[in-house]
């Protein structure tokens, strides 16, 4: 099971652009509970304190696809780097703000998440000119795999810093951590020498043709549909878990309930990436789908259980599922977007993430005050099933060709003409067949099959 692995980090320079992608996008799952505390304490007004942190997330919704597109037309790595600089120095500027500046914080951190890092949508993009086949189905699985580990780390380490210094430095902390992750997937960049445009390959769009928005491509705009409601599903849970943990007074069931489900997609992304063949993409949404509806039966008001730990098994068996459909989601999107615009693809994956998240929250949130925490899963589980009955109508992409590449025949110069027998093949004439003509043209070229090209298949 592990040789899809072997092979992929055999590979040169694709753990060391795994793991600096990574680097750069740590503050993300921890950057709410820091500048929500922020905010707060200026305030004390959590729906402030809302909007400044969704005010991040839609400045990055709003640039996904064109910072894609500057990083398809090469110079990925300065891009990198100057959303870096930006975003440490606007995280650094809200830390240090007096806080009778409440007011400032909201378009700050709309400017500011505009320049966040766009080391998910680059990386992603690269994938494919790295890797074929299985190796590539290997490094989305990988890449929604370690991601987990972020929303496991940062909260956690983000918390932790809120309480042992305040919410100012752990504020500074993430700026610092964005900073460092830039410089060193920067550098990343440039040791792979990737910095450049995307190689074109047969499926390029051609130079001077009309230029259509990827949302205008059926296949691709549904993959952008079903990352909004997979995102959105996911938030919607995680609502509903918080909600759960607030209903009992309880805040740390939170933090086991929250674990063992991202344990649970670890485990699925894991062994996912190392199975061979290419994903069903439609099997894994309609798993993902189930996982949740699992839950609902033994969720309040439906079921009340002495204590919701009895559900951690169930929430280990829907978590499984999670990271499988992420790293398909993310694999068919680098197989059916143009090789020339496969960041920019990217760019619209996570403008769909942010969107879906920012959604979410408030139609979850409506199901749990109308009908409980089972209605809250119910409501999540929902718009994983609508994402699974898109993928039905995804397309695959072509299987790679097999057959070895059609080689050109040399044109066959006309010989000279001679009169007299040997005047052919400069002066020799072979001996003929028994039947065969001894005069006449010479034959263009070879007429056997073995002779004639293979057509390409079409891709």
């Amino acid at each position: 099971m592990l040789a899809n692995y072997r092979r992929l980090f055999a590979v040169p320079h694709v753990l060391s652009l795994l793991v600096w992608s990574l680097v750069a996008r740590f503050y993300m799952p921890g950057q709410m509970i820091a500048v929500t505390f922020l905010v707060v304490e200026w305030t004390g007004s959590y729906s402030y304190a809302g909007l400044v942190a969704g005010a991040f997330t839609l400045g990055m919704a709003l640039v996904g696809p064109l910072r894609g597109r500057m990083a398809d037309r090469g110079n990925s790595d300065r891009l990198v780097m100057v959303c870096g600089v930006v975003f440490s120095a606007g995280l650094t500027a809200m830390a240090l703000m007096p806080g009778s500046l409440w007011w400032a914080a909201a378009p700050l951190a709309l400017v500011t998440g505009v320049f966040g890092s766009p080391a998910n949508q680059v990386v992603r993009g690269l994938w494919p000119r790295l890797t074929r086949g299985p190796e590539r189905q290997a490094i989305y699985a990988a890449e929604a795999t370690t991601q987990e580990l972020l929303f496991v780390f940062s909260p956690i380490a983000t918390a932790a810093v809120v309480a042992w210094a305040g919410p100012r430095e752990a504020v500074l902390m993430l700026a610092a951590l964005a900073l460092a992750g830039s410089v060193g997937f920067c550098l990343a960049l440039r040791r792979a020498g990737v910095t450049g445009p995307a190689p074109v390959e047969e499926d390029a769009e051609e130079a001077g043709s009309p230029r259509r928005s990827l949302v205008r491509i059926p296949a691709l705009a549904l993959l952008f549909v079903m990352a909004f409601l997979t995102v959105g599903g996911v938030i919607g849970m995680d609502l509903t878990i918080v909600a759960w943990a607030n209903e009992l007074d309880a805040p740390e069931y939170v933090m086991v309930l929250a674990s063992v489900w991202a344990l649970g997609s670890l485990v699925g992304g894991a062994v996912a990436g190392a199975l061979p063949g290419r994903p069903r993409l439609s099997r894994r949404a309609l798993a993902a789908a189930a996982g949740l509806m699992l839950l609902v039966p033994f969720a309040p008001p439906v079921l009340h259980l002495p204590t919701p730990l009895w559900t951690l098994p169930l929430l280990f068996l829907s978590g499984l599922a999670l990271a499988p459909l992420l790293a398909a989601v993310m694999g068919r999107i680098g197989d059916l977007a143009p090789s020339n615009r496969r960041s920019e693809a990217f760019g619209w994956m996570a403008s769909a993430f942010g969107a879906g998240g920012a959604l979410a929250s408030p139609m979850v949130g409506a199901m749990i005050d109308g009908f409980g925490i089972a209605g809250g899963m119910a409501g999540a589980a929902l718009m994983l099933l609508v994402s699974a009955g898109m993928s039905l109508f995804v397309p695959l992409p072509a299987e790679p060709s097999t057959a070895p590449p059609p080689t050109a025949r040399p044109p066959v110069e006309p010989a000279p003409v001679e009169d007299g027998p040997g005047a052919r093949d400069g002066g020799v004439t072979p001996p003929a067949e028994p039947g065969a003509p001894t005069d006449g043209p010479a034959p263009a070229g070879p007429t056997g099959p073995t002779g004639s090209p293979r057509p390409r298949p079409e891709r």
